[in-house]
Order: structure tokens, then sequence, then C-alpha cells
């Protein structure tokens, strides 16, 4: 179960308001948990939630599911929360399972039905209702072809209820979740500060000859110890010109004297997510080139910062930090001026050094829910990482924090966190 603290019930409360609030009248939502994933012989991996559902509810346990239908005549059944009936012999085995008082105070939900008990009341829901809201994984950056339950749940109701009207839960929660309320914005900055701590715990700790995972194992420690999660996602821990490639996950190579080394980890608090890049010298001590590149991505990310508020487009942001980039990579010796005037208007010259996105949405999920096409709302959450790839240099260069986007511009959550090459020095040093 968590280690975090509980959550303040409102923000899941808030949450189902603002999807009920888009409903088609006389329709029913049906929410379901994620599967339990089998690893090998009869072991399991550890569970994870369906984002959208603990968006929701905050319910984290398997086999749950949350059912809207506001316009049900009768009021007790406009918001249920559906759990499994705690079972004697698994808790033997598993451990507890939450009572209904208990998830009642987590979620905010006053009705609970038993999963067992579910089939009478549904049917005839379904029977009322005109329309029902079917949940699937419409995260731009899915890959994955497994048939999880989401789907086979959809290919059942559609089997079984083949004429009411069916619609796309989706595409309302990738404009909603999007937007963080000021409570989700509270967990994030929880988050971040539990990652504050640990990249200052790293900074006394690193020095020549260490190895990555023995920081990995650092990350995990100081996270724990403040009761997150672990991890929002694989750290990554890239040492010399490891830290070119985008998802180095081994952190399995020694950390040696006169390298940079990019660490981009982030603490689960609450199952939101935080996302911090920081690049350092292993000995503690900037060479002059090294101090130069740091400071042309840090430049970047300032601009970056300068340009992220309300009314602009990704595509139009990521062309102005293209066009800054270009100038900024110029200045560094990294491109000629025959680079620029050449360059291919798809496969820009500055993409040699940066190949990646500037900015990914934040929140549940690393890579949250978002548009990419339409304008930057307030109330979003973003990284900002430029990075500089330098592969005849042997060098990887990555700065990111988080912001909130505010009416006229944003807030950095990570604005207490060290950034600068004199910052980062003077902690090493200290230690």
């Amino acid at each position: 179960m968590m280690k975090y603290l509980p959550l303040n019930p409102e923000i899941f409360i808030r949450n189902r308001k603002r999807f009920v609030a888009k409903m088609d009248k006389n329709a029913i939502a049906i929410f379901n948990s994620n599967d339990e994933m089998p690893t090998n012989g009869d072991a399991l991996f550890p569970f994870v939630q369906n984002s959208d559902l603990y968006w929701l509810c905050g319910i984290e346990q398997e086999d749950s599911m949350v059912i809207l239908y506001p316009d049900n005549p009768d009021p007790k059944y406009r918001e249920v929360l559906v759990m499994v009936r705690p079972n004697e012999l698994k808790e033997k085995w598993n451990g507890h399972q939450l009572r209904s008082k208990e998830a009642e105070s987590i979620s905010g939900m006053k009705t609970i039905i038993w999963l067992d008990a579910l089939d009478g009341f549904l049917q005839s829901w379904i029977h009322l209702s005109d329309t029902i809201y079917l949940n699937t994984n419409e995260n731009d950056r899915k890959a994955s072809q497994v048939p999880v339950k989401d789907y086979r749940y959809a290919a059942d109701m559609r089997y079984r209820y083949p004429l009411h009207n069916y619609k796309r839960s989706a595409k309302i929660l990738k404009e909603l979740r999007a937007i963080k309320t000021p409570l989700e914005v509270e967990v994030i900055q929880k988050a971040v500060d539990i990652t504050d701590n640990t990249f200052r715990r790293l900074l006394k700790f690193i020095k020549p000859g260490v190895m990555e995972y023995e920081i990995d194992a650092e990350i995990w420690h100081s996270f724990l110890s403040q009761r997150a999660t672990g991890p929002a996602y694989g750290s990554i821990i890239a040492s010399g010109d490891r830290a070119r490639t985008l998802h180095y996950v081994s952190n399995n190579q020694e950390c040696k004297n006169g390298e940079l080394i990019l660490m981009d980890f982030g603490a689960n608090y609450g199952n939101y997510a935080a996302d911090l890049t920081r690049t350092i010298p292993v000995n503690g001590k900037f060479s002059r080139r090294q101090k130069t590149v740091y400071n042309a991505c840090l430049h970047i990310h300032h601009f970056c910062a300068s340009i992220l508020k309300p009314g602009i487009s990704i595509n139009d942001y990521t062309e102005k930090v293209a066009d800054e980039a270009t100038i900024i990579f110029q200045k560094i010796g990294l491109l000629k001026k025959s680079d620029i005037k050449n360059e291919d208007p798809a496969n820009r010259a500055y993409r040699k050094y940066l190949y990646h996105g500037i900015s990914h949405h934040l929140g549940i999920d690393v890579h949250d829910l978002g548009t990419k096409t339409e304008p930057i709302k307030e109330g979003m959450v973003f990284t900002i990482e430029p990075g500089i790839y330098i592969e005849e240099e042997q060098m990887g260069v990555r700065i990111e924090n988080n912001y909130w986007i505010t009416k006229n511009g944003n807030k950095d959550l990570m604005k207490n966190i060290p950034i600068t090459f004199e910052e980062i020095e003077n902690l090493m040093k200290s230690s």
C-alpha cells in the first residue's frame, strides 16, 4: 500500500466534477483499474493503477472501478466506487484490503459497491442511460499493443449493449488532465521537494570511481526515506559519453575523473511525478569547455522559460527554441555559418546536437496527457529540458525543471534546486 501521507480527497472530488460537467445528458461513464500483470512462473509485477481511474478517485487497489451517472434517478448512485470485497484468506497472503470507510476517506465517494454485487446494479443503470462513456489509452506516446482491461471491457460492453451510443472518455480526459488544479500542483511540488533533497544528497556523494548504480541506489534510499513511492520512472545515471543516449538506464559503469554525469530522475509522490535533470562534474569542478557547454544549455533553458506561456503552441515554441539554439550552437563552435545556410528545413542543423523535444506535459504520468497542437493554457505543467550532445567531445548536457503555466507566464516549481555551475561546484566542494 501507499507510503505517502493521505492526499486531500478534494483533489478527486473536483476532478470528478470536472469530468461530469463534460458528459452528455443521460450518460454513464465507466472506468476500470489496470490488470495485474504477470512476470514469470506465479509472480506478478508490482501493481500500477490506471492513471485515469486514479485521477478520478485516488484508489490504488486492483479490481476497482468508478461509475459516474449524474442523471441517475436515484441520487445515491450518481457516483459509485466499486471495490473487491475484503477476503480474509487473501489478506493473510497479500495484506490489508480497503474497507468501504477507508475507500470513502481516500476518494470522497460515499457509495461503495462490492465487485461481486455490481452486475445487478449496472444492468439497470445501462438500460436507463442513452450514452456509455468507455475509456482507452489515448496517450500519443503509447506503443504497447497488449489487449489490456479497458479494451477487453469495451468489446464486452458493445457486445452486450450494441444499440447504445458509445463515446470516448479519453477525449475528455486529455483536455482535463492537462490542466492541473492547485491541489494537484501541491502534490507535484511535494514530489519536486523530495527530488530537490535527493539531488543535494547526491552532490555530496558523487566522486571519481563511484558506480552509476551506486548513485541509483542513493536515489532510491533518499526517495523512500521521504515517503515517496520510489522513482517516477527509470532513473538515467549516465556518465561521460553515455549521456548522449537519451534513455540510458543500464546505470552499470564507473564515473571517471574529468567526466560529466547526466542524471535524469524524479520522485513519485501520491502518484504524481517530478522530472529533474542535472549535469554535474564527477570531480566537482567543470573544465573550461564543460562550463561553456553547460552555460549554453542553461541559456537555452532560460530562453525556453521566457516564452513558455499561455497562447503559444508547442510547435511554435519548438521553432523559436530551434532558432535560439542555432545561434548559441554557432557561438560555442558547434555550427558554422555554412551549416546553417545549407540546412534542410525538415532536419535543421541544430538537430545534430539537440535531437529531442524540449518540453512535455507532466502530472500523474511522467509523459502526461495533453495536446501538442492546441495553444498552451493556464494550469498546464510542463518540463523544460534542452540538451546539447556532442559526439566528437563525448559529452552530453541536459538541464530540466518543471513549470506550472500561470495566467501571464509560468512558475518554476524547481526554482530552489541548484542549477548554476557556481551553485553546483560550491555544494560539491563543501562536501
